[in-house]
């Protein structure tokens, strides 16, 4: 059975003592926690007793943390590459630290680079992916890498091709449908080949095709959520479809976290409703 969940990128000013209950009472049944610097639960901010009071925030709610938001991209310069391979094991540590009964969450995060020198990086990508890979089987946490537009792993095809390179089962990905979408390709292009090696979810909504696309919240776009969770369970996927707000919403004046919630909320609950697949929450 899949999950409806939410993730705090939309909600980078609020401590996980006020996010994590919002969310919660609103109706989610997962929560992923994002680590990146400038949100309030910044890694760095997160000492041993932050992390075993937002532990006991999720078991208090009976929501799932089934991701951390930990995005460090890999394709950069070897000294950035260190400082950002350090960072993502340390995320990969919370990760451990956050484990709930059903094991620890899974890492997401992105290549970084970009299309035009894929070929040439694809190789560095295999082996930076997979010394991070061989780090989070060593403590028993997933990666989810995520297919991003306008980086250098940015299709289903070369996603494939890649976790067929490392061949690990602690390798999958976090299918965030939108970067496919505003680069014009249809989920029946998509779903079928992401959505069985996929960990986790991401989904916003969008309007255009790249060069001239925008990210929008839930129900302001073109996305057809109901054909899309449809089809993600046509595929078998059972994990969180988790709804993520994108920086460029985040940035308009009059940007509310809550209500972006509460509409995002409203937008999947009734989608789910209406493609006929059950919940476990209702609020």
């Amino acid at each position: 059975m899949m999950q409806l969940g939410y993730s705090t990128w939309g909600m980078p000013t609020l401590p996980a003592d006020v996010a994590i209950p919002y969310l919660a009472k609103l109706g989610f049944e997962a929560v992923e926690l994002t680590v990146i610097p400038g949100w309030v639960t910044e890694l760095s901010t997160l000492d041993a007793p932050a992390r075993r009071a937002i532990r006991q925030l999720y078991d208090d709610y009976q929501i799932d943390l089934p991701a951390l938001a930990g995005h460090v991209p890999i394709l950069t310069p070897e000294d950035e590459y260190q400082q950002n391979l350090a960072r993502l094991q340390a995320e990969v540590d919370l990760a451990v630290d956050l484990a709930g009964a059903d094991g620890p969450p899974a890492l997401n995060t992105a290549t970084g680079g970009d299309p035009e020198h894929w070929e040439t990086d694809k190789e560095l990508a295999v082996e930076r992916i997979g010394e991070l890979t061989r780090y989070g089987e060593s403590r028993g946490v997933v990666i989810a890498l995520e297919p991003h537009v306008g980086q250098g792993l940015n299709s289903p095809e070369k996603t494939l091709w890649l976790l067929d390179r490392i061949n690990s089962p602690w390798l999958k990905v976090n299918f965030d449908i939108s970067h496919f979408n505003v680069q014009g390709m249809s989920i029946e292009e998509t779903v079928p080949p992401m959505a069985p090696v996929s960990v986790h979810t991401h989904v916003k909504d969008e309007r255009g095709v790249l060069p001239d696309y925008e990210f929008l919240i839930p129900g302001e776009g073109e996305m057809d959520y109901t054909r899309y969770l449809q089809a993600m369970d046509a595929a078998g996927y059972t994990g969180s479809i988790t709804v993520e707000i994108s920086k460029q919403v985040q940035a308009r004046p009059d940007y509310d976290p809550f209500a972006a919630a509460r509409q995002s909320y409203a937008v999947l609950n009734a989608a789910w409703q209406e493609a006929g697949l059950p919940r476990l929450r209702d609020g």
